[in-house]
């Protein structure tokens, strides 16, 4: 399958089509936030941005940088072919458990050991993500958990028929 046309690129924004493959993992110091449940769950300026072809950044939160107490390990995995073995959470807030929220990697791959620690949230199951204060459009399927913001141009793998990609 051929791949799309990338959309164009305007001042101060970046392509995902020119994103590595495999994916790159940089600390960044953006202001991260993830809301849920009315409460700031996790905030920080220390986020490791991972970034893969066709996909908008994911941030990782350092574990110490999330709230205490909320995030309840899910029974649930998956796999991913760069990181190694995914961990899914659930949060709880004020006693009620939002489930498979967040991922982590336990035990990357040497690689990726930077993510050791650190966990992702998906936007489309949090109140709000944010990140230097702009709030995040989730990617689209829910699978891949991608946050786009207004610096990053598609058109991102996600939505139906991108399965190819």
């Amino acid at each position: 399958m051929a791949h799309p046309r990338p959309d164009p690129v305007g001042p101060g924004q970046e392509s995902v089509w020119d994103y590595p493959r495999p994916p790159s993992a940089e600390v960044t110091g953006r202001r991260v936030v993830v809301e849920l449940g009315g409460r700031v769950v996790a905030s920080t300026t220390r986020a490791v941005r991972v970034c893969e072809t066709s996909h908008p950044p994911v941030y990782y939160v350092p574990r110490e940088d999330v709230a205490d107490a909320v995030l309840q390990r899910a029974a649930d995995g998956s796999w991913c072919e760069w990181k190694g073995a995914a961990t899914y959470w659930g949060v709880v807030v004020d006693g009620r458990r939002h489930p498979d929220v967040a991922w982590s990697y336990e035990d990357p791959v040497e690689r990726y050991a930077v993510l050791r620690g650190a966990v992702a949230f998906y936007p489309s199951r949090v109140d709000r993500a944010l990140v230097d204060g702009e709030v995040v459009r989730a990617q689209a399927g829910d699978f891949y958990g991608g946050w786009i913001t207004d610096e990053v141009v598609g058109p991102f793998k996600g939505e139906p028929g991108t399965w190819g990609w």
